[in-house]
């Protein structure tokens, strides 16, 4: 599969770092759908680099600044249809940084599986035709490593998920 070339800003905070997530978008509006009928809304799926700069996130004491600056979360490099991935409750997420794996499981050992996202979004919040949901991200994250490790400059992640393909992205 073709790799994506995006460009992470890296001087926005010293504590940058990756979280490879099934990024699950939504085919049609979902308010208070059940788990039997979640898989109805989905149109297909992607990948997402959930880039954080911690330091700014422990400041604001909320996700929004650390996880909205310009550049981050990154998607693709495919939006491949529903019918393509039959079963995303078993795909492998991989994350290697420089080509050391960092991160690799399976979307089944996921804390929630994707039906009770939808279920659970959509009991509260209209989804409509084109949101995203990001699943969320496997043990492997810098940050939990011995020692901390985070991206700098120069580094390359690439994020590959079972039938959706391989993300690249460069830290600049």
């Amino acid at each position: 599969m073709t790799l994506l070339l995006l460009v992470i800003a890296g001087g926005c905070g010293a504590l940058l770092r990756y979280e490879v997530e099934l990024a699950v978008v939504i085919g049609s509006k979902a308010s208070y759908v059940s788990k039997e009928d979640a898989m109805d809304h989905v149109f297909g799926y992607t990948i997402m680099n959930d880039v954080t700069a911690r330091d700014l996130q422990k400041q604001h004491l909320q996700w929004f600044r650390g996880k909205s600056l310009d550049t981050f979360a990154p998607m693709g490099p495919w939006l491949v249809h529903k019918s393509a991935v039959p079963s995303a409750d078993n795909l492998t997420v991989m994350t290697r940084v420089n080509g050391e794996i960092r991160q690799n499981a399976s979307t089944s050992d996921f804390i929630f599986d994707i039906p009770t996202l939808i279920h659970t979004i959509s009991s509260g919040i209209t989804l409509e035709a084109g949101d995203i949901i990001a699943t969320g991200t496997p043990a492997g994250v810098g940050a939990y490593m011995e020692p901390p490790t985070f991206l700098k400059a120069g580094d390359e992640v690439e994020l590959s998920i079972t039938g959706i393909g391989t993300l690249k992205n460069t830290v600049v």
